[in-house]
C-alpha cells in the first residue's frame, strides 16, 4: 500500500521527537548568575561559618541573594541579577581580604538551575562560548630572558657530564652571569682539542672563542642570533603546549590558546566555572628537578656549602640539606603522573619518565644505592619591582623564583622510569602537581600581562539577539510555508520544529560542542535549508499531479525523486561544514559545528520525519485531493 511506513519508522520518528524534546528542554532553564568561593591553595575547604560571614555581610549591605549552599569543597552563592552578582563580589571580596587573608578566593560564576529529574537523565544546557556566556580573557608573557638561563644551565650539565664521560678534566666549566655565554678553561691541549672535538659534533649553536690565559686555555661560547631565537621560539611553543593541556585538563570547553607577537600568549576560557583555579594553575610555572645529596659533607656540621653544591630548604622543616647542583631528572621527562596514596595512607605521586629520563635515573640508581635523593620544587612567581632607568624611576617584571626539597628519602632499590614522589601536603596538592607533571613544564616562567572579564551581561544581550534573529527566522519561514504549501506546510514547519529540538538536543549532548554567535547563525541557516528540502519535495508532487497522477501516487513520486537531489546538495554543504570545522579555529569552527550537525538532523526530519506526518495523515485511505 502506498504511503504507508512500517510501524518501526513511525515508533523511531516519535522516539526522536521526545528525545529531542527532553534534551533540548534544559536550554529553557537558565544559568544564576553565582559567587564562589574556594581556597587559595589545593585542599583548603570552604566552611560553612565563612559562607555565612560572606552572606551578612551581603545582607548588611541589602544585597538579596537567591541561595546559599555548600557545594563540594566550595561555597556557592546565588543572585537573581548580574548587577547583584558584581556588586556581591566586590563586597565579598574585600571581606575576605580582612577577615582571611590569602586563604579563600571569590570568583564569578554561573550556577545551572537544571531540574534533579533532567540531570537524573543525563541532560544538560548547551555550552556556551565566550561571545555568548562570559568567560575569562588572560594575555601572558614569557620570560625569555629566564628561558635562555635555564637552557644555557641546561647545557651546562650537558656538557659535564659528556665531559665526564670522555674523560676530559676541565678547569673550569660555568655560565657566565647576565649574558648568553659559557666559559671553560683547560690547562692542557691535550684535553682542549678533545674538548673542541665534542663541541664541534653535539654543540654546533655556539661560537667558540679562545685565548690563552694564564698557562692554560679558555674558550668562550657564544650563542648566535639564529641560535637566540630558536631558542625563545622552543620556549614559547613549549609553553603553548603546556598551557594548552593544563586548559584541556580544567575541563573548558573550546578554549582558545594562540601565540600573540615573540613573546604573548593569549588565553580565553569560554563559561569558565572557576576563575581562580583557572589562573593558578594556567600561571603556576612549577618544575621538579631530582637530585642527589651530597654524600661527602655533613650538611649539620657545614656551614658553607662546597663547589657544586648548594644548601636548601626542606618543606615544612626549619632544616637544610646539601644538594648537589646537577639534576638526575627535571620535570621535562615526566610523560605521565597520577596522584594516589602510598601503602602508609599518605598522598603520592606515581610519575612514569620517557626514555632518556629513566635511563639516567636507572644509572644514577645503581651507582649511588643506599645514598638519599632529594626532589626538588621549583616555581616561579613574577614580582614587580621599581628601577631607575635614564634617571626614572619605572615599574619592572622580575622573575621571583623559590625552591625547596619536598620529598628526600635514602634509595633502597634500583628503579628507573616508573617511581613515586611522598612527602606532599595532602591530596589535592598531589592532584595538582600530577596534573602539572602531566601538561607539561613550562620552559621559561610566565606572567600575566592582561586580565580581562567578559561579563555574563554582554553575554546575554547576545544571546537575546541570536535567539530574537532565530525566532523572526522561525517565523518567516513558518509563515511562508503555511502560504505557500497549506496543510503540507504546516506538516513542514512541525518537521521543522522537530530538527531544531534534535539540533539543539545534539548540540547539547556533543562534549566538544560549543554554541558561539556564529553557531547561533549556523542555526538560522539549517532553518531556512531544512525547509529547502520539502520546497523540492511539494513542487516535484504538485508536478505529479498536474501530470495526471493520483495524490497518492504524487506523494510516493515526490519524495522518492527528489531524495538524490536532497542528498547531493546536503552532502556538499556537510563537506564544505567539515573542512571548515578542521582548518578553521574560534568562531568559524562554531558556526561550522552547528552548519554539520543541523545538516544531518535536516535531512533526517525533512524527509523521514515529515513522510511519517504525512502518512499518518492521508495513508491507508482514499484521498481525491491533496492541500498543498
Amino acid at each position: 500500500m502506498l504511503n504507508k511506513h512500517p510501524l518501526w519508522k513511525d515508533l523511531l520518528v516519535v522516539f526522536l521527537a521526545i528525545f529531542g524534546l527532553i534534551y533540548a528542554l534544559p536550554n529553557l532553564y537558565p544559568d544564576d548568575p553565582a559567587l564562589q568561593i574556594t581556597g587559595a591553595k589545593p585542599g583548603v575547604e570552604t566552611r560553612q561559618e565563612i559562607l555565612d560571614q560572606s552572606v551578612a555581610v551581603l545582607g548588611q549591605a541589602g544585597i538579596t541573594i537567591k541561595a546559599s549552599e555548600l557545594e563540594e569543597k566550595s561555597g556557592l552563592i546565588r543572585f537573581a541579577s548580574v548587577d547583584d552578582q558584581l556588586k556581591a563580589h566586590s563586597l565579598v571580596k574585600k571581606s575576605l581580604d580582612v577577615q582571611h587573608p590569602d586563604e579563600y578566593v571569590a570568583a564569578l560564576n554561573l550556577a545551572p538551575t537544571t531540574p534533579v529529574w533532567l540531570q537524573s537523565l543525563g541532560a544538560g544546557p548547551m555550552k556556551l562560548g565566550l561571545d555568548l556566556r562570559g568567560g575569562v580573557y588572560f594575555l601572558m608573557e614569557v620570560d625569555m630572558d629566564k628561558a635562555l638561563d635555564i637552557r644555557l644551565k641546561n647545557t651546562v650539565v650537558g656538557m659535564r657530564s659528556q665531559f665526564q664521560e670522555n674523560r676530559i678534566r676541565a678547569k673550569t666549566l660555568r655560565q657566565v652571569q647576565g649574558r648568553p655565554e659559557i666559559e671553560m678553561a683547560f690547562n692542557n691541549v691535550d684535553m682542549l682539542d678533545k674538548a673542541r672535538a665534542i663541541l664541534r659534533k653535539d654543540f654546533r649553536e655556539f661560537t667558540v672563542q679562545e685565548r690563552p690565559e694564564g698557562d692554560g686555555y679558555l674558550l668562550t661560547l657564544s650563542l648566535s642570533e639564529q641560535s637566540l631565537k630558536d631558542i625563545q621560539d622552543y620556549a614559547l611553543d613549549q609553553n603553548l603546549t603546556s598551557i594548552r593541556n593544563r586548559v584541556n585538563e580544567l575541563g573548558v570547553s573550546e578554549p582558545v590558546v594562540t601565540r600573540q607577537g615573540a613573546n604573548r600568549i593569549v588565553i580565553q576560557l569560554p563559561g569558565i566555572q572557576d576563575t581562580a583555579e583557572a589562573k593558578r594553575i594556567i600561571g603556576r610555572a612549577a618544575n621538579l628537578e631530582f637530585r642527589m645529596l651530597d654524600a661527602k659533607s655533613d650538611s649539620i656540621t657545614t656551614t658553607r656549602a662546597p663547589a657544586g653544591t648548594e644548601f636548601l630548604p626542606v618543606r615544612n622543616s626549619p632544616r637544610q640539606v646539601l644538594l648537589e647542583k646537577d639534576n638526575i631528572v627535571t620535570g621535562e621527562n615526566v610523560i605521565d603522573a597520577k596522584p594516589g596514596y602510598d601503602q602508609d595512607g599518605q598522598p603520592m605521586v606515581s610519575v612514569t619518565l620517557d626514555t632518556a629520563g629513566g635511563r639516567r635515573m636507572l644509572d644514577n640508581t645503581t651507582k649511588r644505592l643506599k645514598e638519599s635523593m632529594a626532589v626538588l620544587f621549583i616555581e616561579s612567581k613574577p614580582e614587580t619591582r621599581e628601577v631607575m632607568v635614564n634617571g626614572e624611576l619605572v615599574q619592572k617584571i622580575f622573575t621571583q623564583e623559590t625552591r625547596e626539597a619536598i620529598s628526600v628519602a635514602t634509595i633502597q632499590g634500583v628503579f628507573g622510569s616508573q617511581f613515586q614522589i611522598t612527602g606532599l601536603d595532602n591530596y589535592e596538592e598531589a592532584k595538582e602537581l600530577a596534573l602539572l607533571m602531566r601538561a607539561g613544564a613550562l620552559a621559561a616562567p610566565m606572567y600575566f600581562v592582561e586580565e580581562r572579564t567578559v561579563g555574563p551581561s554582554l553575554g546575554a544581550q547576545n544571546i537575546e539577539s541570536g535567539v530574537e534573529s532565530l525566532l523572526l527566522g522561525f517565523a518567516l519561514v513558518v509563515v511562508f510555508m503555511i502560504a505557500a504549501y497549506k496543510v503540507c506546510g504546516v506538516i513542514a514547519n512541525i518537521a521543522l520544529f522537530m530538527n531544531l529540538l534534535l539540533l539543539v538536543a545534539c548540540m547539547s549532548l556533543i562534549p566538544g560542542a560549543v554554541l558561539t554567535l556564529p553557531g547561533m547563525a549556523g542555526i538560522v541557516l539549517t532553518l531556512g535549508m531544512a525547509v529547502d528540502a520539502n520546497v523540492l519535495i511539494f513542487e516535484r508532487i504538485r508536478e505529479e499531479i498536474r501530470n495526471g497522477m493520483t495524490p497518492h501516487a504524487a506523494i510516493h513520486a515526490g519524495y522518492d525523486r527528489a531524495w538524490l537531489t536532497i542528498m547531493d546538495s546536503n552532502i556538499t554543504t556537510l563537506l564544505v561544514g567539515l573542512v571548515l570545522f578542521s582548518l578553521g579555529s574560534g568562531p568559524v569552527k562554531g558556526f561550522a559545528v552547528t552548519l554539520s550537525i543541523g545538516i544531518l538532523t535536516s535531512m533526517f526530519t525533512a524527509v523521514t520525519g515529515s513522510r511519517a506526518i504525512i502518512n499518518m495523515i492521508y495513508g491507508g485511505r482514499a484521498l481525491q485531493k491533496l492541500s498543498i
